[in-house]
């Protein structure tokens, strides 16, 4: 056991299966664990270095590994895959990822505290009750639809919809009753979404980098809160640019022989992140259409020089989140006046 220097462990919800190797790279250990027998097997091995997928239960495995001393490294699944060989199952899968975290250029996820997974929690149910409105609010409308009572479109309008439905003594009686039902569980909806809500701008209030990131044009304390919970240590990326990539909002590259072939944006990073940026840039772009607010003279010729709206607001999204980046790292506050003399200047 002295021997081992690396570990690839392949977890799953009730057995783990180990791969270990010496310095000779040579495997020393395979072996397939209880989820009882983990901590009381690592509990008794001498310090050594842990590779596990950053999937489900990682970070809380990467926390308690770590308490015992271990050095415990997150891999994301798909920089473990090409090292996976034929025939997959646990015992390869370990061995690839044994593989995988040996390589001098591999790229690791940093290991989330439980504060930062409550967090996320906060955030992630905030987004299912907005979900759940919206798959309730759509049913509403389309059982009312059945029945020739239509409202326009709006959150707002569904209240007064149900109050006429149920004032409305031609429907069934049955009718009648389902609609009170929904209309019950909709205000309950209401109820526990505002009251998340207040707990996530407390949470933003709190946190000195989500104040700081809500001031930039098109982020607000939303996407500020969501940058803040969502990215990984800042430090981790050489630049601006590579944090963007990492959210997902840079081109696909697939360029060979010397051609440059740039596709659509990649689906990396956190996809609610990225629509979040997506959505904020949008509406900054709207208001600069309709001549609300001093745009850039960068962003004015940005929406001549690109064909689509969308465009433009990718284009947009990308530049936010490089200022988001540059602003985590140096603890600066944006600066509306600067970013606007810098533009000109540019321009």
């Amino acid at each position: 056991m002295n021997q081992i220097i690396r570990i690839g462990m392949d977890t799953s919800k009730h057995f783990f299966q180990l791969h270990g190797v010496d310095v000779a790279e040579q495997p020393v250990l395979r072996r397939k664990l209880r989820r009882k027998e983990v901590l009381a097997f690592f509990g008794k091995l001498p310090r050594v270095v842990i590779g596990i997928e950053a999937c489900g239960a990682a970070h809380y495995w990467a926390r308690v590994l770590g308490e015992l001393g271990h050095e415990v490294k997150l891999i994301a699944p798909q920089h473990v895959k090409p090292y996976v060989k034929r025939n997959k199952n646990d015992g390869r899968d370990a061995e690839g990822l044994c593989e995988a975290m040996s390589r001098p250029t591999m790229q690791f996820v940093r290991a989330k505290t439980a504060e930062q997974q409550a967090a996320l929690m906060l955030a992630g149910m905030r987004e299912r009750l907005i979900t759940q409105r919206t798959q309730l609010s759509n049913a509403i409308r389309g059982y009312a639809a059945e029945f020739g009572l239509i409202a326009a479109k709006g959150l707002d309008k569904i209240e007064p919809l149900l109050a006429d439905i149920l004032a409305n003594e031609t429907l069934p009686v049955m009718a009648r009753e389902l609609f009170a039902i929904h209309g019950r569980e909709y205000l309950q909806l209401q109820e526990e979404l505002k009251a998340i809500e207040a707990r996530l701008m407390a949470w933003h209030r709190a946190n000195a980098d989500s104040r700081r990131l809500a001031r930039i044009p098109g982020v607000g304390p939303i996407g500020a809160t969501a940058l803040v919970m969502k990215a990984p240590d800042p430090h981790q990326f050489p630049s601006g640019r590579h944090f963007a990539a990492w959210i997902g909002l840079t081109p696909k590259d697939h360029s060979t022989a010397g051609k440059t072939r740039l596709g659509k944006i990649t689906r990396a990073g956190d996809e609610r992140l990225r629509s979040i940026l997506v959505a904020g840039a949008t509406a900054v772009i709207q208001q600069a259409k309709n001549g609300r607010g001093r745009a850039s003279p960068w962003l004015l010729a940005l929406l001549a020089r690109k064909s689509s709206s969308k465009l433009a607001a990718v284009a947009l999204a990308n530049k936010i989140a490089r200022i988001a980046w540059k602003l985590l790292v140096t603890g600066e506050h944006y600066d509306g006046g600067r970013m606007l003399g810098a533009s000109e200047l540019a321009a």
